[in-house]
């Protein structure tokens, strides 16, 4: 068995701006109803983006964060142009002012990039071409075998992952990985697959490397664990 992705999550002081904000962004249909605001799927195959609230400050780089695609250079454009209409700011991390893509920030400051639309490795993947992660080659490998994606890169340390359907890769940079400086603002939760079980999705993903933590979540119905890197992530019942 394996699980399915269901959600990332990015904590939000404002839910309903911050996702007011991606809506715009990602062309998403916005979900505000009363169980919280999220952004409904709308790549195949999709994922929901949550926005649970929290009272934390940012503190520091997230260690994820979206690789935005773009048809065009006036699309990439327009994207940016956008994001900066909804409250959105530029960000200097250190990139090469001669790189094709555009590192931006979210009203929240949760750091992001729009791609330019000549990168092939993001060719024919979703509006989030990549959900682009600080960590180790073996936290990508974790990843592979909790999500059964493939392996699409390998390299240098560096590994990225897909779904056999397409859509979002994710990717991991290889060392150094940053030390965590708290809990990570995003976060995903994954859900058995059909038939799947929860308990047994838990037990199978602890002999892969993960382990159960406590952050303080009290009795909930999702079980909160960490990656091989200590990324936090939730274990849903079946959906």
């Amino acid at each position: 068995m394996t699980c399915h992705l269901h959600a990332v999550s990015l904590d939000a002081n404002d839910p309903l701006r911050l996702g007011t904000f991606w809506a715009g962004v990602l062309r998403r249909e916005l979900d505000d109803s009363a169980d919280g605001v999220a952004l409904l799927p709308s790549d195949r195959p999709g994922y929901r983006i949550e926005f649970p609230l929290t009272r934390e400050p940012k503190v520091g780089p997230n260690q994820i964060h979206f690789d935005v695609t773009s048809t065009s250079l006036e699309d990439q454009r327009r994207t940016v142009a956008r994001a900066l209409e909804l409250g959105g700011r530029h960000l200097d991390i250190g990139q090469d002012p001669n790189d094709g893509h555009v590192v931006l920030a979210d009203p929240e400051g949760n750091e992001f990039c729009v791609i330019e639309a000549e990168n092939n490795f993001l060719a024919d993947t979703g509006r989030i071409g990549a959900i682009n992660c600080d960590g180790s080659q073996e936290v990508g490998y974790f990843w592979a075998e909790a999500l059964g994606w493939r392996l699409v890169w390998d390299q240098d340390e560096e590994t990225a992952i897909q779904s056999p359907l397409g859509g979002s890769k994710m990717s991991w940079g290889g060392p150094p990985v940053r030390t965590k400086t708290g809990k990570n603002r995003l976060h995903l939760d994954i859900a058995p697959s059909a038939g799947g079980d929860q308990q047994a999705e838990v037990d199978r993903l602890v002999t892969l490397g993960a382990t159960s933590i406590d952050i303080g979540q009290g009795e909930v119905s999702w079980v909160v664990m960490a990656d091989p890197d200590g990324n936090e992530f939730c274990v849903l019942s079946p959906r």
